[in-house]
C-alpha cells in the first residue's frame, strides 16, 4: 500500500504553515514500519495534488481548515465530508485541495483521502511562526496524523533525540545556505 502524507500551506502566512511544519516534523522525528510511505512538503501544490490522489492508495493532507471553531481545534475529515464543506474553501490552497478531490472522485481509482486540519487563528500576518493556540495543539495534531497512519497497519517509531516544533519553525525562519 502506497501512502502519502502531504503537508500543504504557506509558511509565510503564520498559521497557514501548519501542514508544512507537521510534515517536516514527522520526517525528522519518526521512522515508519513501511517503506511505501512518502512524507511530502506540498506547499501550495494545487493541480499537482491530483497525482497523489490518483497514484497512491492512501493520502493524508495536513493543512488548516477554515470552519467556525476555536483556534487549535483539530479535525480528521474524510474526502466525502471535506467535499461537502462549502465554507472550508477560504484560502487558495484549500480551494485546490477540494477541487482536485472533486475531479479525482470521477476517476476509476482514487486514494482514500483524509484531511487532518487545524483551525487557524491568524492566516493573514506575514510571519514565519505559529500562534499560541496552534503551538499548544501541535502534539495533538501529530497524534491524530499518526493514528490515521496506523489505520492501514503502519506504525511510527520516535527517533532518538527528536527535534521540537520550535526547531522546525526556526529551520524555515533562519535557513542556512549550503552550496
Amino acid at each position: 500500500m502506497k501512502i502519502a502524507v502531504v503537508g500543504v500551506g504557506n509558511i509565510l502566512f503564520k498559521d497557514e504553515g501548519i501542514g508544512i511544519y507537521a510534515a517536516k516534523y514527522l520526517e525528522e522525528n519518526y521512522t515508519f514500519s513501511s517503506d511505501t510511505i512518502d512524507i511530502v512538503d506540498g506547499g501550495t501544490l494545487g493541480f499537482k495534488l491530483m497525482t497523489y490522489y490518483s497514484e497512491y492508495d492512501k493520502v493524508i493532507i495536513l493543512d488548516t481548515v477554515s470552519i467556525k471553531d476555536d483556534a487549535g481545534s483539530i479535525y480528521n475529515l474524510p474526502a466525502e465530508e471535506l467535499m461537502g464543506l462549502g465554507s472550508y474553501r477560504q484560502t487558495a490552497h484549500e480551494v485546490e485541495v477540494v477541487e482536485m478531490l472533486e475531479i479525482c472522485s470521477m476517476l476509476e481509482q482514487m486514494a482514500d483521502v483524509h484531511l487532518i486540519g487545524m483551525i487557524p487563528q491568524d492566516i493573514e500576518s506575514v510571519e514565519i511562526d505559529l500562534t499560541d493556540p496552534m503551538k499548544k495543539s501541535f502534539d495533538g495534531f501529530i497524534s491524530t496524523v499518526l493514528k490515521e497512519i496506523s489505520t492501514v497497519g503502519v506504525t511510527a517509531t520516535l527517533k532518538p533525540n527528536p527535534s521540537n516544533l520550535e526547531a522546525v519553525i526556526d529551520s524555515y525562519a533562519n535557513p542556512t545556505a549550503e552550496r
